[in-house]
This record gives C-alpha cells, structure tokens and sequence, in this order.
C-alpha cells in the first residue's frame, strides 16, 4: 500500500517537472532566436506579450519598452517587482566603407577576442534582415606578432557581400542599424541549451511560467512581472519601471556565472545543472561602481523555500558583473532587493550555455518563495539579526 501511494505522488511531480521543462526549452528557444539588440527589444516584447496574453495576463508597454504586467494580490502584503531583461548585447553601424564594407561601434559587454569570424545579422526589418561575417584575416597573411594579438573593435569590419556603399544602403542598412549575433541555438546533452542570448531570455521564460503558475495561487502578494530594455546599455529600462511601480521588494532574475570548467574554478562553486543560484555579492569594479548585496529578508526567504521545496540553492559571490537591482534597489525609499538566477557558462559570447533543468527548479524556487510572503513577511533589518 505505502509503495503504491509514493508511485501515485511521485509519477505526477515527475510529469509536472517534465512538462514545465518542455515549455521552457521550447520559450527559451524560440526568444533565443529573435534578435532583440538593446533599445531594439520591439520584436522580443511582442513574443512576451502574446505569450501573456495566451495566459489571460494583460500587460502594458511603458515609454522606453519595458513589458510590464501586474497579478493582483493581498494588499497588507509587500509588493514584488519580479524582472528579467530582453535585451541583447551587439553592435551598431557607425560608417559604411565605400567599398562596401561595414565599420561598428560596440553595444554593451562584448569580448573582442570572440568577434572576428562570427556571423552577425543586421536588423532592418522582419525578413528583411541582412547577414553578415566580421572579418578575420587571412592566416596565410597573418605575421607572427599578429598572431596573438586581439584586435580592437574599431579595426574589424563586417562583410555583407556588397560591394559598394550605395549596395549596403539599398539593402537597409545604415548608420545606426542594430547588429546582432545571428542567432543560434545548439541542443547539447543532458537537457542544455547554447546559443545566442541565453542572457537573459531563458529568464523571460521563466517569469513566465511563474506567471502561469501564480495565476492560480490564491495567497499571494501583487506581483509585477517586468520583462525589462537596456540592461546591456546601462541598467536603464528597470529603473523605470521600478520609479512607476514603487514596488517593496525586488526580485532580478539573470544569469549567475558557472564556475565549473578549468578557468573559471577559482571564481566560485557554481555548478550547471546544480539548481538555481542567489548572489550574496556582486560589485562591477570597472568603471561603474555598483553592486548588490541582497536583503537579509530575502537571503532568508529563499533559503527556506529551497529547503521546504527540496531544491538546491547554490550561493555566489563576485566581482566584474552588474545587474539592474544595483539601481532598482536605491529607488525611493530604498526597495529590499536580491539577485537570482541560473549556472550559465560563456557569457556574453556568441554561444552561452545553461541547463534547462536549472531554469525548471528556479520557477518553483519562484514560485514557492512569492507564495510565503505574507502580511506577517517582515522587511524590518532588526528581525534578521547578523
């Protein structure tokens, strides 16, 4: 008897897991693959909204391009702003050669040394959009003190094909068109994804189906879902949306970075497919000094909804990494803010990775924790003495 009731409890958790894992590889691969440069976000935004709406959710789009949506809750509880960014990092146009060729301007953090000998799409216009090569030079050509040597942006240039100035422009292309690494994505083994933009879109999959989740949780406080713009370009769009919605607490979801292959070992113990994962620590430490240490409220709150839920936690603390809670969180008052996220490796290159079962146990990670605070949910820093 006892044998039959664990199957009967066990067979439909594993079937619940499985299938929120199907429709989040299927969202985060489908968001993957439509560019979204940032300040350019209008085609991810339109996904999300129709994925919103397919729920019953309605949602807004504010003056800079944030997508916001609110899920009424109990008013004697604290706020949420749950948030995720849309946006990519890449390039714009800054000159057009007059042999044809194109010159760029970088749009956020991207790594040098992985540009040359990448296709890049430039975005004119849905299917109408016009690929590309950034040029490496040729090796039979390439002297030994080139060898090594990582180029600057400013001297790479992109080849469409074209061969003249007038060519580029008839084709769409101008000063300013956004350029994206075309987008890609690989099935690795063991439920992994990589491609282009993981960063952050396999969050935006997750707000969602938090969303689909708390639609149903009677006991819960207001939630604003707010897939955010111009992450990449200075924390910007968040900021926004945080000053609008004065929310109590916010909760960043993003990338937290794997440090489990040979480089990266001695950053951390963040593991892919090891489970979610919440920043007790970021600082940027280069040129914008700003970073995140999260709310001892928050710190709390998740750390026993992973324990209730029988999930792992893992913990990450580091240098050289912002979000947009560095900003959100100094908004008004002050909003108790916290960063979490999922192991992603190779960030910011054309072919970052995350673990889609890492993506499933964040939502119920989510999930449990938003549906814990309560009216007796204490903000107050005295109640978490340290």
């Amino acid at each position: 008897m006892a044998k039959t009731t664990r199957t009967a409890r066990t067979k439909p958790a594993k079937a619940g897991r499985d299938s929120l894992k199907q429709r989040l590889r299927h969202l985060t691969r489908e968001l993957m693959l439509i560019p979204g440069l940032s300040g350019y976000e209008g085609r991810v935004r339109r996904r999300l909204k129709a994925e919103l709406a397919a729920l019953g959710i309605d949602s807004h789009t504010d003056r800079l391009g944030n997508l916001i949506a609110t899920l009424p809750g109990a008013k004697d509880t604290p706020s949420v702003m749950l948030f995720a960014h849309m946006d990519q990092l890449g390039l714009v146009v800054r000159k057009i050669e007059a042999n044809g060729l194109v010159r760029v301007e970088r749009l956020g953090g991207v790594p040098e040394k992985a540009l040359p000998s990448q296709q890049v799409v430039f975005c004119v216009g849905e299917g109408r959009d016009v690929p590309g090569l950034i040029a490496n030079k040729s090796h039979h050509a390439t002297t030994p003190d080139e060898k090594y040597r990582v180029l600057p942006y400013p001297e790479l240039y992109v080849d469409t094909g074209f061969g003249s100035a007038e060519e580029v422009l008839a084709s769409g292309i101008d000063i300013g068109t956004p350029v994206v690494y075309t987008p890609k994505v690989v099935d690795l083994a063991h439920d992994r994804l990589a491609g282009t933009s993981v960063d952050d879109r396999a969050a935006c999959a997750v707000m969602v189906e938090v969303a689909r989740s708390l639609r149903t949780v009677r006991t819960k406080p207001t939630v604003h879902l707010v897939f955010s713009v111009l992450e990449e370009f200075n924390l910007r769009g968040a900021l926004t949306a945080a000053n609008a919605l004065a929310p109590d607490i916010a909760i960043q979801l993003d990338l937290i970075l794997a440090t489990d292959t040979p480089d990266m070992t001695a950053r951390g113990d963040i593991r892919l497919g090891g489970g979610p994962a919440m920043s007790l620590y970021s600082f940027h430490g280069r040129g914008t000094l700003n970073g995140t240490i999260p709310h001892p409220a928050l710190v709390s709150l998740f750390e026993q909804a992973a324990k209730d839920s029988g999930l792992p936690l893992q913990r990450s603390a580091h240098i050289g990494a912002l979000t947009d809670s560095s900003y959100v969180q100094l908004v008004n008052a002050g909003v108790a803010s916290i960063d979490l996220g999922f192991p992603c490796r190779y960030t910011h290159s054309s072919l970052e990775v995350c673990d889609v079962a890492d993506l499933a146990d964040l939502t119920t990670l989510l999930v449990a924790g938003l549906s814990a605070i309560d009216a007796g949910f204490s903000l107050e820093r005295d109640d978490y003495p340290e």
